[in-house]
């Protein structure tokens, strides 16, 4: 007669089940994201939001967990010993994120479901009457998702978990945006006016209808409760402190978001001083860059660096006149690196990206730019967004380092491919902030192989960035451990980045309302490169560079211990040839 043992289940099958049951509990509570992943068949729904519904997702997530410490992981192939030690950080981090009530703090002025929202139309394209009326159906569920999101939100203010005040200032412009008295006016109009002559006259007239009538009576009021909240019960009693250390435990809040972002064991004040260490290096190399700037062009001012700066500010030739003129600029870059891409990879994805102009509600408080990622099944590329507002603000000198990080060989290239690899879905979807952004600013100064910052201002302008991310490690524990206030943040900025003032307030408000995910770029990319300095140490003439990066980029993004251990497999394995 057959064992109990002989009918067990095999540990990896026990793994891809609990992968799967969590992916589709995912897929179920976020409708926006299963869309985003090519998953259709939430389309119609908008995920729940309500205090209740956190504290069952969160005990969803200890069960989940609880049942993964159940498998014999030991017993499992090194992939799935991989998936299973990338899931359990995962949902550690989930857990960990939902236990300090992150969820009670849903907007910014720079970020939230009110910015992501209108986002809709790029989510998902209205091709079949079936997307026009699961469009619709979202719209119309507009107002009971603000009004989940108001009700954390006054959860918070009881709790003393707000966003700081400062974080909010501005957050009605891009409220007040989609507060309109003609729906036709609204962004989320504007898809239903060109629908596919396929969907027929009368289906087409039907949708624009029901759309219209979905801004007015859902997206609209929607939008005008948060602004009533916002404007009345919310920014009064925002905290003024900007630090998440005083939050309540924010001390251990903090250093989880430390050790969230960067992934590594660190703290607070290790990281602190790796920033202080780095600004002073780039600022030295900023250095030799000005003097060769004066060594070749007349026109340079004598003086120390803030002259050099004023002179960058100040001089027209470094600006784009017109928003077209910007976009076409970076266009003219992005097909140069397009060329280039082949001498250092052998692995492409063969998603394609696109341009795009930061949408106007969202552009005074934005960032320069960003990556949108494209959607899971392929049938949207992914678009490098170019804010265009204030362009005496968007030196023209910044964009090669820009381009470079947000599209190609940076945040695109890495996302797209890894949307396109052989993994499990929360890898496929996921991601590991240190990873994917520290690849992003390597990326940055792989346009040194390639032919780009050939001169002096557009090396400059890789500086910018470059010490723009290592100041962050200072500020972003000067404000969140060691009690900076915005003004200090600021100021250190002003005095060891060449950002504009407009752009460094931005940035400083994205730290305080983003504790922590500031570290994770520079954090990263030092990883990246110490790697790759064992890796051409050890291996000499024998090293690779695009297998090199095909070794980083194929696993997806990962913790970087574990990126670590994989780039130190890769070495040894190199050696292990060679020797036979």
């Amino acid at each position: 007669m057959p064992t109990n043992e002989s009918h067990a289940v095999p540990p990896a099958t026990q793994l891809h089940h609990l992968i799967d049951a969590e992916w589709e509990f995912r897929m179920r509570e976020d409708p926006l994201f299963a869309t985003d992943c090519g998953d259709h068949r939430f389309d119609h729904l908008l995920p729940s939001v309500s205090v209740a519904d956190e504290e069952r997702r969160l005990d969803r997530l200890r069960s989940f967990l609880a049942e993964l410490h159940a498998i014999d992981t030991q017993a499992l192939a090194p992939d799935d010993r991989l998936n299973a030690a990338l899931f359990e950080r995962e949902l550690a981090d989930r857990i960990a994120d939902a236990e300090f009530h992150t969820y009670l703090t849903p907007v910014s002025k720079q970020d939230g479901f009110h910015i992501m929202f209108p986002e809709l139309p790029t989510l998902m394209p209205l091709v079949t009457l079936a997307d026009c009326e699961a469009y619709v159906a979202r719209l119309e569920g507009f107002k009971t998702y603000a009004e989940g999101h108001i009700d954390l939100m006054r959860a918070g203010i009881a709790a003393g978990i707000t966003q700081p005040r400062i974080a909010l200032e501005g957050i009605e412009t891009s409220v007040l945006a989609h507060i309109v008295t003609d729906p036709a006016e609204s962004v989320l109009y504007q898809p239903v006016t060109a629908l596919p002559s396929s969907i027929g006259s009368p289906n087409r007239a039907h949708i624009r209808e029901a759309t219209a009538r979905a801004i007015r009576t859902s997206v609209v009021p929607g939008y005008q409760s948060l602004l009533n909240f916002l404007t009345r019960e919310y920014l009064p009693a925002a905290r003024e402190e900007i630090g998440a250390s005083t939050l309540p435990n924010g001390a251990d809040y903090y250093a989880h978001c430390v050790r969230k972002f960067t992934t590594l064991e660190i703290t607070p004040r290790e990281v602190h001083e790796i920033g202080l260490d780095e600004v002073r290096r780039i600022r030295a190399e900023m250095a030799a860059l000005i003097e060769k700037a004066r060594a070749t062009d007349d026109g340079v001012p004598s003086g120390d660096t803030h002259a050099f700066l004023a002179f960058l500010h100040s001089n027209p030739a470094f600006y784009a006149a017109t928003p077209e003129a910007l976009l076409q600029h970076v266009a003219l870059i992005l097909k140069r690196i397009d060329g280039q891409l082949p001498r250092l990879f052998d692995l492409l994805p063969r998603m394609p990206y696109g341009i795009r102009e930061t949408p106007d509600y969202a552009a005074p408080s934005s960032t320069t730019a960003y990556y949108f990622p494209g959607a899971g099944d392929g049938t949207r590329a992914g678009f490098y967004y170019v804010n265009t507002y204030g362009l005496d603000s968007r030196p023209l000198y910044e964009y090669e380092a820009l381009s470079l990080h947000e599209a190609v060989p940076g945040h695109h290239l890495q996302l797209a491919l890894q949307m396109e690899l052989d993994l499990p879905n929360f890898r496929r979807f996921g991601g590991v902030t240190a990873f994917i952004e520290g690849w992003a600013l390597y990326a940055e100064r792989l346009g040194l192989e390639i032919g780009f910052y050939q001169d002096p201002y557009s090396d400059f302008g890789r500086l910018i960035f470059e010490i723009w991310r290592a100041a962050r490690l200072v500020v972003d524990t000067g404000i969140h451990q060691f009690g900076w206030t915005r003004e200090q943040a600021i100021d250190y900025m002003v005095e060891n980045t060449a950002l504009t003032r407009l752009n460094i307030a931005n940035e400083v408000d994205r730290y305080i309302a983003w504790p922590g995910q500031a570290l994770a770029y520079k954090m990263g990319e030092l990883k990246i490169r110490e790697l790759r300095q064992t890796a051409e140490g050890r291996l000499a003439s024998r090293f690779d560079l695009r297998q090199f990066h095909r070794i980083l980029l194929e696993a997806g993004g990962i913790p970087l211990d574990l990126l670590e251990r994989r780039v130190l497999q890769w070495i040894e394995s190199v050696l292990e040839i060679e020797k036979a």
